[in-house]
Parts: structure tokens; sequence; C-alpha cells
């Protein structure tokens, strides 16, 4: 009975060793298939010939309307978006003074007049006396300074005239020009002041671009150079050229005002978009700029990254540090060096480790 048992062990030993032998010896095969995928090196995107700077958009033609008067507002005969023709009336201010001190004016006026044509009379007069030796030198010489007297007191009144006349235009506001009101910083009763704007007005169709620039890159914009202007909010980008170029930046805190006109587009632009300007230089200050579209990148939370190509022909997540957006591209400060692949599309589901197959 005890040799039975023994032997029955023996086999159940030798079983489980066999057993043990054989789940060693086990391999998992991954039978995943691979995701077809396209990749661009990062030497394609380097050295971009562009510098960027941020600006608002802004009419060609625009005013802000003031007076030069002080009085109460009578009447505003538009509203915000009306459409004004140059010369159109759009606010009268109070002129009950004004218009006391154009009668004084009048009076004095016809006043002067007479007294002219009094002066003008005798004038006439003695100098024909003088001419038949019945005046004297000294009779004629009082009379002309009479004259000439009265002659210029009338052209100093009607030169008053003439200024009361300039401050009755202050009193009613204009439109510079064919143009769209685009605000209105006063009611009807408020009191406007000298200098004090009223309404804004702008011509419509056409816009430009001011762009601040730093000094260090300055000097590498050219004036007529044609640029492109990114309107993100539009989701568009539209051509512009640079007309004009600050030459200081005393008041602006380092930064040099670019002007860019922007070409007569069907883009519904409106003035205050914020735009960024995209001017090509023929050299970056920096050594190499690594720029990679946006599409490609990969937000996981907090982080970005782009799949990259590992050395067994997987993705390989890599995380990156981004700079500057310019149109559909980014910067990478840091993350992608030269001369490395990224994957820019893909069939199928990519992750981290997954098997790729370019082509």
């Amino acid at each position: 009975m005890k040799t039975k048992l023994y032997i029955i062990a023996l086999f159940i030993s030798a079983g489980q060793l066999t057993s043990c032998g054989n789940g060693g010896e086990k391999t998992v095969t991954d039978n995943t298939p691979a995701v077809n995928v396209s990749v661009r090196s990062v030497t394609q995107e380097n050295n971009l010939p562009i510098l960027t700077a941020s600006g608002k958009i802004e009419a060609v033609n625009s005013a802000n309307l003031s007076t030069r008067m002080m009085g109460y507002v009578d009447k505003i005969y538009v509203q915000v978006g009306d459409k004004v023709k140059k010369g159109q009336q759009l606010i009268s201010i109070s002129n009950t003074d004004l218009s006391a001190k154009l009668a004084q004016v009048n009076a004095k006026i016809t006043e002067a007049t007479a007294a002219f044509h009094n002066a003008e009379k005798d004038f006439n007069r003695f100098t024909a006396l003088f001419n038949e030796n019945s005046a004297s030198q000294k009779e004629l010489d009082d009379i002309t300074a009479h004259y000439n007297m009265a002659k210029a007191r009338l052209e100093g009144v009607q030169q008053m005239k003439n200024e009361v006349n300039a401050q009755f235009s202050y009193a009613n506001i204009r439109a510079p020009f064919n143009a769209t009101v685009t605000n209105k910083f006063i009611n009807v009763g408020d009191m406007a002041s000298p200098g004090m704007p009223l309404l804004e007005v702008e011509s419509p169709g056409s816009f430009q671009v001011l762009a601040m620039v730093p000094e260090s890159e300055i000097l590498q914009i050219k004036a007529d150079t044609e640029v492109d202007v990114v309107l993100k909010s539009l989701n568009e980008t539209v051509q512009g050229k640079v007309v004009e170029i600050s030459t200081s930046a005393k008041n602006t805190g380092g930064q040099y005002m670019v002007k860019v006109i922007l070409d007569k587009i069907d883009v519904n632009i409106m003035s205050g978009m914020y735009a960024t300007v995209r001017f090509p230089v023929a050299k970056i200050n920096t050594a190499e700029t690594v720029m990679i579209p946006i599409k490609v990148i990969v937000d996981k939370g907090q982080l970005t990254g782009v799949y990259t190509v590992s050395e067994s022909n997987t993705a390989l997540l890599r995380w990156l540090r981004l700079g500057r957006t310019i149109g559909d591209k980014v910067e990478v400060l840091s993350g992608l060096s030269s001369d490395e692949q990224y994957i820019v599309s893909w069939e199928g589901k990519l992750y981290n480790g997954a098997k790729i197959n370019i082509h």
C-alpha cells in the first residue's frame, strides 16, 4: 500500500514540474494591428522667416467729434450705426448767448457802416476842395484820418461777426466726411465742454492695423512690405501692406508702432478686432524656430504634446512647451528638436506605445 502511494505522489510531482516548465516557456503575442500614420520632419518647419506682432483694427478715416464751446446739448440727430454724409448736421448745442452776441455785432456793423459812409463823403468832398485850393492841407489830413478810422472800425466789427459765425459752427456739429456713427458719448441735456468727445464716426470699407513691435525686431521690418494679417475671431487671414513705421518709442514703453493698411476684401471686418500681423523678414533673431501645425497637438489635462516615432517604430507621446501661435501653426519652445519626426495624421485610434506603420 505504501509503495502505491509513493508512486502516485511521484507521478503528481512530476506532473506539477512538467506543468511549471511548460508555463515558463509561454510568450504573449501582441496581435494588435499597426496604425497607419503620416509623419513630418521638424527640419521642414525650422527658421520660419517671419516676425509677428499683435495689434488692433481701426478704420483708416475715423474721428472723435467735439466742440470748442460750452453749452447744453439741444438735440442729437443720429444714432449709433447711422450712415451720414459729409456736412450733415449731427448735434446742435444751445447757442442763446451766441445769438445775443450776433445781434450786438450786427448793430455795431450798422453803426460802423453809417459812420464810414459819412466819413467817406467828407473825404471825397474835402479832396475835391483841396484840389481846387479851397481847403487846407490840415483840413484834408484831419478828414483823411477820420475816414481811415471809420473804415478800420467797420472792418473790425465785420471780423467780430466772422468770429461769431465760426462759433456757430461749433454749436452745430457736422460730419467731416461720409461715415458711419460708431459711438455716442453724450445725451440730450448734457453739458458739452471744449474738447470733450461727443460722437465717433468712421469711414467704412478701409481698415488698418496698428501693431506694436519691440525694439529688438523693428529694424527687420521695411516699408511697403506685403504682410499677412490673421483675424483669429473670424478664423481668416487677409493681406495687408506696411505703410508707416514709427521712428520713436518715447511714449510707448519701448514699442514701435507699425501701421498696416488692409487690402479690400469681402471679410466682415469691424473696428476694434484684435489681429496678428506676420512680417516676412530675412532672418529670425533666434537660432532655430520650431513650428508645428496646431492640429497635431494632443491635450491631456494641463499638458500638451505631440506623437513622435520611437526607435521600436511605435507612437511615443512627447510633452512640449509651446510659445506663440502664428496662423495655423504653434511655436515649440522645448520638447522637440531638429531632425525628429512627429506624426501629423493617423487612421484609427492612436495612443502612446501603439504600433505604427508609416506611409
